[in-house]
Order: C-alpha cells, then structure tokens, then sequence
C-alpha cells in the first residue's frame, strides 16, 4: 500500500498545516529553554483525529513524525493509506475491550492504559514480528469519569501489571487536566503529575515518558516537566 503523492493535498492547505508546525515547534523550544532544557528535550505528537490523511502527509513532508489518533474506526483506513511514511504513531483516545486487537498490531504508543485487563489484551494480541508496545498510563486527577484514568493511589498496581507482559514497555504517565483552568490550577495538575512520575522513579520503576499538554497549554505542561505534547489544532486547524 502507497502513500499519497506530494501532489494530491491541496498546496495552500499543505502550507498552513507546516506554518503553522513550524510556529508550534518555535513555541516549544522557548518554553523548553525558558525551562533551562534542551531544545530537543520534547517531542510533539501531531494530533490527526478528524484530520484527511493529506493534512497528516504535509505535517509528515514539514518534518513531523509523531501522530495521535483516538479513534479505531477513524484511524485504521488513515493508516493504512499512508503506510509509506513510516510515521510512528500514537493511540490518545479511550480503549474499548472490542478494539485492542487493532490497537496492538497498529499502533506504536498507547498513551491512556488505565485497567489491567486491556494491559493483559494488548500483551496478547501484540504481534510477535514487532516491537513491544510502548505505554503510557493515564492517570486520573481530578475525577472526571468521562476522561478515564487510573486513580493515583491504583497506579503501582496498574504499573506492575503492565510490567508483567512482555510485550508490551511501560515508559511512562498522560493527564489530561480538566478544561478552561486558569493558569495556577493548571499548574497544579501538571506538578502533580510530574511528583507522581518522580515517586515511580524512585521506587525503581524505569519511566522516560511524562505525556501532558495540548494545544491551549502545552508550554505550561513543558515548564513543569512535560517531555510529551499532545498538539492538534495548533497544527491542523479546526477540526471538521
């Protein structure tokens, strides 16, 4: 299966989406140093859902190679029909028990693991050919069912349990805030999310992935620690 051409997206559609990449990126960068890290110290995970694959290409041909996709049924056929890229690619969305299978032999990162059971699914049914699945575990701060997440004090366990299949790599932990904080509460999220990820480093557990920020609050999620952005619209536009 081949990708797109460079010639099928739109050309004054593909510029917006790598302008609008490079302006992320620049935003990332100073948030790192203001920070006092490096500027190579964060990745962006572009977010496609409801984007056409040739939005997904140009952000590709503008240097962009991680992708985030929440959706199954949405993300398979993009997938498939840009499989020539070689992007590496990222579930953000909430896991149903009928679509791990896809999950683990499409996807390259699970960032929003909260139950053992869905562990234990995409340990089994990740294919032996490829690597093992890395994951994240989504943690719930503040309650919000509707979000998902495991709970702090059920994080060890959830951990342990990822720990024990060996196909899969536990690297790390993902919030998701809740929305229109102001800028101190947002704070606190983040800085709890960050003295989570440090007590699981300290207590041995080998984690390289903190997972929080999206397109309205990113560079606050880079000051307190982030080294994993979420950004959609930033980069895509709206939405359809």
């Amino acid at each position: 299966m081949t990708g797109i051409t460079d010639h099928s997206a739109n050309d004054d559609a593909a510029d917006d989406v790598a302008t609008r990449l490079a302006k992320v990126k620049a935003r990332v960068r100073d948030a790192l140093r203001r920070a006092g890290r490096p500027d190579d110290d964060a990745t962006i995970v572009a977010v496609s859902k409801r984007q056409p694959a040739e939005a997904v290409q140009a952000a590709y041909l503008a240097g962009q190679r991680h992708f985030g996709e929440s959706y199954v049924q949405e993300a398979l056929p993009k997938l498939e029909r840009l499989e020539s890229l070689g992007a590496e690619w990222h579930f953000i969305g909430r896991i149903q028990s009928n679509k791990t299978r896809s999950i683990a032999e499409r996807f390259d990162w699970v960032h929003t693991l909260e139950r053992p059971g869905i562990a234990h699914r995409l340990g089994s049914q990740r294919p032996a050919y490829a690597p093992p699945l890395n994951v994240l575990l989504q943690v719930s701060l503040a309650g919000e069912s509707q979000k998902g997440g495991v709970r702090p004090e059920e994080l060890r366990a959830l951990a342990d349990a990822v720990l024990g299949e060996p196909r899969l790599s536990l690297r790390g932990l993902m919030t998701i805030p809740p929305a229109d904080l102001d800028t101190d509460s947002a704070r606190r999220y983040f800085a709890q999310l960050q003295t989570l990820f440090r007590e699981l480093a300290d207590g041995g557990y080998e984690l390289d992935t903190l997972s929080m920020g999206m397109s309205a609050d990113f560079e606050l999620a880079l000051e307190q620690g982030s080294n994993c952005v979420r950004v959609g619209t930033a980069i895509f536009g709206a939405r359809d």
